[in-house]
């Protein structure tokens, strides 16, 4: 280290010195003393380090310090977990967190989390109960299953099915199902984990019901399917069906368990999205288990729901891993306030998030658009411009991989900047806004907008035009 960084690092001063600054009164006197003196440090520390590498020298403008202390109070003070706007037009989202609740799952939720709840309490008996008992009546009812167990999430859904019927033992699945998805779910390893050992029949493309057959022994627990959801095999192509293992399985004495993903209660192939049958389709073809996630098509919260017969679901109840992957009260209120809405099915498609935008037709997306754009410039700058132009949306979460919707994108132009200053301006934003880039244009999808985030986005826009304003001047 040179002389000179020697002498500039000791020129930074104390933090018991720079809190008796005058400019530091009116942070002290807004914020906790504590918080104060972390930014303080934090500041001073990346200052240091700024020296250290050259790209600062002496700290003669107090303003900037100020400023990255102010900055780091401001980053404290925010919270790691935030809401976004989704403008990508995927509508499950994994990384913006899948499905949005529905109105009354937030309600629910709200109600149950201020306070005490019955969540394993039997208040006809006045004894102990189950908190299983809450949604386990509403998914036998959706789906016609005998019994139905939740857990966490459908990973922990399918360890559990796996782990109480088929440990020690074979299970036998096509290559071509041997899934991973995102966060390196391999269903490989997931059998390994669960204590069964997996028998791979067919190829990656072609799977018969011979193969199945062949593979069936002793020492076989189960005939699994697991739904490719997130990508697709096409052209020369052969599958085995539920219906064709039900009656190998039948004629064997060995039970079919689907793990069918995202999980649908609707069909919505009436909409235009055909190649999902309903978890009641699944099992009234002959599955005797099937697993799917909550949060998904579903469009409830994160869940792993077990449905099937109760000879096979029972005893998964009993299982000490049950403990481990439970769902939470607050999982438990939302998902229960998500099935009751589909005893109605318009109401459902009405009223869950997921749905509606899923069904939404393209004639409506258009005018929607319009009327966000005229919202939305009453607020804005001249230098943001919004236009409207026809694109494609994605189901997302994954589920129908080739499923494109047809959609309406309002083009973001600020200043003349470029597409990813855009981007990079709006995802730093108040209320962050992700959007994706195409063709060098920065677009926004109006299908996953919500209404309730149009205020917002109109705020975040601003702030966007404001930063890279002065960033050109």
């Amino acid at each position: 280290m040179s002389a000179r960084i020697q002498e500039i690092l000791k020129a930074i001063p104390k933090v018991d010195r720079l809190l008796a600054w005058p400019e530091m009164a009116p942070l002290l006197a807004a914020h906790p003393r504590a918080e104060v003196i972390a930014a303080v440090r934090l500041a001073l520390a990346e200052l240091r380090e700024e020296v250290r590498s050259g790209r600062a020298g002496a700290p003669d403008d107090r303003s900037a310090l100020i400023a990255s202390i102010e900055s780091g109070l401001a980053r404290r003070s925010t919270h790691s977990l935030r809401s976004v706007i989704n403008g990508t037009g995927v509508v499950v989202h994994t990384n913006l967190g899948r499905a949005p609740l529905a109105v009354q799952a937030e309600k629910a939720m709200l109600e149950i989390s201020g306070g005490y709840c019955n969540l394993e309490y039997d208040l006809q008996d006045g004894a102990r109960g189950k908190r299983n008992a809450h949604v386990e009546g509403l998914i036998c009812e959706l789906t016609g299953a005998e019994a139905a167990l939740v857990v966490n999430n459908n990973a922990a859904a399918v360890i559990l099915a796996l782990s109480t019927l088929a440990i020690g033992r074979e299970v036998v699945l096509s290559r071509g199902e041997l899934v991973e998805i995102g966060g390196s779910f391999r269903i490989p390893d997931v059998m390994r984990q669960s204590g069964a050992a997996l028998v791979e029949v067919g190829t990656t493309n072609r799977t018969h019901l011979r193969d199945f057959q062949a593979a069936a022994s002793e020492a076989t627990a189960l005939f699994l399917k697991v739904h490719t959801s997130n990508f697709a095999v096409v052209g020369f192509t052969a599958d085995t069906s539920i219906e064709e293992l039900a009656v190998l399985g039948r004629e064997k004495g060995i039970p079919v368990m689907l793990d069918a993903g995202s999980g649908c209660l609707v069909d919505l192939a009436p909409y235009g999205i055909a190649g999902e049958p309903t978890i009641a389709r699944y099992l009234e073809t002959g599955a005797d288990v099937v697993t799917f996630s909550g949060d998904k098509l579903l469009g409830g919260p994160q869940a792993g729901i077990i449905a099937g017969k109760r000879s096979l679901v029972e005893p998964m109840k009993r299982h000490p891993l049950l403990r481990a992957i439970r769902m939470d009260k607050l999982s438990l209120a939302a998902l229960e306030a998500t099935l009751r809405l589909y005893r109605d099915e318009q109401r459902a498609l009405r009223e869950i998030p997921t749905l509606r935008m899923l069904t939404m037709p393209a004639g409506e997306l258009s005018a929607r658009a319009t009327q966000i754009i005229r919202r939305l410039r009453r607020g804005l700058p001249p230098v943001v411009e919004l236009r409207k132009q026809q694109g494609e949306s994605s189901a997302g979460g994954g589920s129908f991989p080739l499923l494109q919707l047809p959609t309406t994108l309002i083009e973001v132009q600020i200043a003349s900047a470029a597409p990813q200053r855009i981007e990079a301006a709006l995802r730093r934003a108040g209320t962050p806004v992700i959007g994706r880039i195409h063709r060098d244009r920065f677009l926004l999808d109006v299908r996953t907008i919500l209404d309730r985030d149009i205020v917002s986005l109109g705020a975040s826009l601003a702030e966007a035009a404001d930063f890279l304003t002065q960033e050109k001047r």
